[in-house]
């Protein structure tokens, strides 16, 4: 199985619009962006060319417009994002990385129960 594509983060916006709602249209994108973002359907046509070219999208073409799906879903770059970015920042070690997180974020106690919950699942699992 091949990882998914690194992705940037103007080509993530496009994704979650195409993840969202697919087959997607140029058009459709940029209708679906937030209007602050200001984004000409020039640019969101580069982005889904260089998504294309990437291996992230796949497009058929209908008329004079080309419809564009995913061919990596969500899940599998979210899993490659956060894998990179535990290397990269917290030297590959999960433990450090969640600590860090758990401490700089403020947590509803509904949250924390929820966190306690995974991590006596995890525990049980590994009994």
């Amino acid at each position: 199985m091949s990882l998914p594509p690194k992705i940037s983060a103007a080509e993530w916006q496009i994704m979650e619009l195409v993840w969202a709602s697919h087959p997607a249209s140029a058009s459709q994108v940029v209708a679906a962006l937030p209007a602050d973002l200001g984004w000409s359907e020039t640019t969101v046509k580069t982005l889904l060319s260089r998504l294309v070219k990437k291996g992230a999208l796949d497009y058929a073409r209908e008329g004079r417009r080309y419809l564009y799906s995913p061919t990596v879903s969500r899940e599998e770059c979210v899993r490659t994002e956060a894998r990179s970015f535990a290397d990269r920042v917290f030297q590959g070690n999960t433990s450090p990385m969640l600590a860090w997180f758990v401490q700089q974020t403020p947590l509803s106690d509904v949250e924390i129960a929820q966190l306690q919950e995974l991590l006596d699942q995890k525990k049980e699992g590994q009994s």
